[in-house]
């Protein structure tokens, strides 16, 4: 079975950052570049894991994460957060909504890739 994943980020850089460290693994990877965009790719296929950016003009990852568990198809899919913010509070917050891990940029490449290995387990 092929291993798609979304990688949401509003950086150009970090999304093909994601991108080639992802399919350089063997996963298949498409890229949005906001909220909006996210749900809208959601709605046209099937993802293993979500990786969204928390600080995003209109929908931030937070208000993201929360929608993307309402819709019954990804109530239970893997989502990881990758963004600058590592607090304890931001975190809590994140988890809260339902995300399943957390990444801080910028993110070296072999730890990107353990860390989907493990979730996607």
């Amino acid at each position: 079975m092929d291993v798609k994943i979304l990688a949401v980020d509003d950086s150009l850089t970090i999304r093909q950052s994601v991108k080639f460290t992802l399919e350089k693994q063997g996963y298949q990877v498409e890229i949005a570049s906001s909220g909006e965009e996210a749900l809208q790719c959601l709605s046209r296929g099937k993802f293993n894991l979500i990786i969204t950016d928390l600080h995003m003009d209109g929908m931030d990852g937070l208000e993201l994460v929360t929608k993307v568990r309402a819709l019954p198809a990804y109530k239970f899919t893997p989502i990881l957060m990758l963004t600058t913010e590592s607090s304890q509070e931001i975190i809590a917050q994140g988890k809260k909504a339902g995300a399943n891990g957390w990444l801080v940029k910028p993110f070296k490449p072999e730890q990107m890739a353990a860390v989907v290995e493990k979730v996607l387990r």
